[in-house]
């Protein structure tokens, strides 16, 4: 079995932290549990291109359990969990290339090598094996019978190749489903990227003015974990709407200049680029600190930084970059730019990735099952799934609903009764 990690004597810590999470993912549990059973992916040869964390380590099982014949690749540089990947070699014999901190040259080395496993079915975050695949591997590409995307950055890439007619296979945008973005997104970014910024800075955020770059289901998250703990919190957006259900929930919004000499903390959440730009570092106050919690480092213009800075990058903390601007503040940019959540903190809680894993593994048996019938385009998750997830999430939380009447569904579907 060919495989890249940092060390395979560090499987033993990362089994703990597999076996840790496993525990607090009860709907992928089940998922697993049937898959084992049914084998629904039997013979199928995938390529996942995913943050290789304990979450994850778990998700691959499931997808191994199922039949699958799977190897893992990095979707980012610094958010792999070396011990982690080193179990999934040595425990679980799944095929892992993937190192923390690994150069630009190895992270493409590594999304070859999962490109060329010749997958019929692949999994991405962020959608660079996707387009990878698509630019420089046509045999493969037309052997794809469906990939499953997880991130908003990578639904945005893929519909843009939709559009332009570049897409080659159908796409299942997994990160537009309920069970994933209005809990993920919005309970696990929020979280993990308060807990990576706290990780990196061991900053206060009571009483401090932080700048949050978007307000989808990311931002909304950030957001309200800052306020939780005390923060004044800043929205910038440029979608009317949006900005609108920022005020109206309570948060200040105002363009990014205008926030640029009062942030203490700036965090971009928007998948987009150059959300802050150099115009707007030069205006920052001396210690203020900038992160971004999108999926790729493009969202904090660091070349930028780099004009109008005359000293740094010098590091002073792990994770913690500061440059000297020209006017003599320094500012600290967090993780290079790369996302917080993963590079300098776990990621998201298992029990909020048991949803998106859940919901991941069975829209992978529909791409299956659905081999030659699927559109060449971006798919939504089937009702179905996202149902069976959220009732079973549910039941595991200990927490019943009720049932409609069959009175209640006979009102619901005529239109004769009225006042």
């Amino acid at each position: 079995m060919k495989y890249d990690i940092k060390n395979i004597d560090l499987a033993p810590g990362g089994k703990k932290r597999i076996d840790w999470a496993e525990g607090d993912m009860p709907v992928l549990r089940q998922v697993k549990e049937r898959f084992e059973k049914e084998k629904p992916l039997a013979g199928k040869k995938m390529s996942a291109c995913l943050h290789v964390t304990a979450e994850t380590a778990n998700l691959v099982r499931t997808l191994k359990a199922g039949g699958a014949d799977l190897v893992l690749c990095a979707s980012n540089p610094l958010s792999t969990q070396d011990d982690v990947a080193a179990s999934l070699v040595k425990d679980f014999e799944i095929p892992v290339f993937a190192i923390t901190g690994e150069d630009n040259k190895t992270y493409y080395d590594h999304l070859r090598a999962a490109i060329e496993h010749g997958p019929v079915v692949t999994m991405d975050d962020g959608a660079d094996l996707v387009s990878n695949i698509q630019s420089d591997y046509p045999e493969i590409a037309k052997n794809i019978i469906g990939s499953m995307e997880e991130t908003t950055t990578g639904v945005i890439r893929l519909r843009a190749m939709e559009k332009d007619g570049a897409l080659k296979f159908p796409v299942i945008a997994v990160n537009d489903a309920t069970t994933k973005n209005l809990f993920d997104n919005r309970y696990g970014t929020g979280q993990s990227t308060v807990d990576g910024i706290i990780r990196a800075t061991d900053i206060l955020l009571a009483g401090k003015n932080v700048v949050v770059g978007g307000y989808g289901w990311c931002g909304r998250g950030f957001a309200n974990r800052c306020r939780g703990m005390g923060s004044n919190v800043i929205v910038v957006e440029v979608d009317p709407i949006r900005a609108l259900e920022a005020a109206m929930d309570g948060f200040r919004v105002m363009k990014m200049e205008q926030a640029a000499p009062i942030g203490d903390l700036f965090c971009t959440l928007t998948g987009d680029i150059h959300v802050i730009r150099a115009e707007h570092m030069d205006k920052m106050k001396d210690g203020a600190i900038i992160a971004n919690s999108g999926h790729f480092n493009v969202e904090i213009d660091i070349e930028g930084l780099k004009k109008v800075s005359k000293e740094g990058p010098r590091n002073v903390r792990n994770f913690v970059d500061e440059y000297v601007l020209k006017n003599g503040n320094r500012v600290y940019l967090l993780a290079e730019g790369r996302l917080i959540n993963l590079s300098a903190a776990e990621g998201h809680p298992a029990s909020v990735m048991d949803m998106s894993f859940a919901t991941q593994a069975l829209a992978t048996e529909w791409a299956v099952q659905s081999a030659g019938k699927l559109d060449v385009k971006v798919h939504n998750v089937p009702t179905a799934i996202e149902d069976w997830v959220s009732r079973l999430k549910l039941k595991s939380m200990g927490i019943e609903i009720d049932e409609l009447t069959e009175e209640q569904k006979e009102y619901l579907s005529s239109w004769e009764l009225g006042t």
